[in-house]
């Protein structure tokens, strides 16, 4: 099979398609034949050097796929092959094949087509978890979504209305903030012109956020200390503002806060399967239906991977980028 391999870390032109082993499945593991994946942050710190798979994964990047099933290996139930699936993965979704813990995949939604299905695994895992199943998000309450526009953050936006909770989000151009209120955001702060300590403050008569769901690190922990409503709960899951900053106990204990950080893709598989099954009994109604949908900017050809990066790194685009193994 070919796959995107990173012979030396750094910029976009890293990336290689080239000839290498196929996977071999595993007890528990399914293998699929790969029709997409999707271009995430981890992707591009691994392309740099800086984020490493876990024991184990395989060594190509990628974090999620779909496509359809072609090996079964021993000890896996539910799943048969040709069954179409999408997949959250420790590494290797740039790729013609993957193997798979069976469960961390999930069926195509109805109605939605393979290649758009790559989108889904890694935002809706990383949303769900971090925003309901840790921060505990409930109806009426205020989220803060750093980064509205991106993949996780469209996703956040759509799922966070959809058991009708109040959304505000952060995002850098007045087309990104424009988006964001197409899938439902009702306070848009453009953080290039606004303090959004002061934005958020104002739109919520002073009360500030229930939950926030931060990309950003060091470089806004303080202020979304600030944010925080008074039994708030901040859930850090990017470090693009650093990985080191200052936490004043006292401002977070006068709020009777919470600061939760969770990574996903480290996570040992019975809690990656555990977070997809919650995953496919909460949302997949919600995609089902069409009440919520991954937001697509672009499809590009996996073997020009590097396209796509670039597009990643000039923070152009808004949603997901996806990466096709045909066309």
């Amino acid at each position: 099979m070919h796959a995107i391999t990173i012979p030396e870390p750094g910029g976009p032109e890293a990336l290689v398609w080239a000839e290498v082993p196929d996977p071999e499945v595993g007890e528990g593991e399914v293998l699929v034949d790969v029709a997409a994946s999707a271009v995430n942050r981890a992707d591009v710190l691994q392309r740099q050097g800086f984020y490493d798979p876990p024991p184990g994964a395989s060594p190509y990047p990628g974090l999620e796929c779909a496509g359809r099933v072609s090996a079964v290996g021993p000890g896996v139930s539910g799943w048969a092959v040709g069954a179409k699936v999408c997949a959250l993965l420790g590494g290797g979704g740039y790729a013609e094949k993957v193997a798979v813990p069976s469960g961390q995949l999930l069926p195509v939604p109805d109605g939605m087509d393979i290649r758009t299905a790559a989108g889904l695994p890694e935002v809706t895992c990383t949303v769900w978890s971090n925003v309901f199943m840790v921060a505990n998000l409930r109806p009426g309450e205020t989220l803060l979504v750093h980064g509205g526009s991106s993949g996780i953050g469209t996703m956040a936006i759509q799922l966070a209305k959809s058991v009708g909770a109040r959304v505000a989000v952060t995002a850098g151009t007045a087309q990104k903030l424009q988006r964001c209120a197409e899938l439902g955001a009702d306070i848009l702060i453009n953080y290039r012109e606004q303090d959004f300590v002061e934005e958020l403050r104002t739109a919520t008569d002073g009360a500030g956020a229930d939950v926030i769901l931060d990309n950003m690190g060091a470089k806004y922990l303080e202020r979304n200390v600030k944010a925080l409503a008074v039994n708030g709960r901040l859930a850090v899951i990017g470090m693009q503002g650093g990985t080191k900053g200052e936490l004043n106990l006292g401002a977070l204990l006068a709020k009777r806060g919470a600061v939760t950080a969770t990574s996903l893709r480290a996570r040992p598989p019975a809690e990656k399967a555990a977070i997809v099954a919650a995953v496919r009994e909460h949302v997949w109604p919600l995609l089902s239906d069409g009440r919520v949908r991954p937001v697509i900017d672009s499809t590009v050809p996996m073997r020009e991977a590097a396209r796509a990066h670039r597009t990643l790194d000039e923070s152009t685009h808004v949603g997901k980028i996806l990466l096709t193994t045909t066309g």
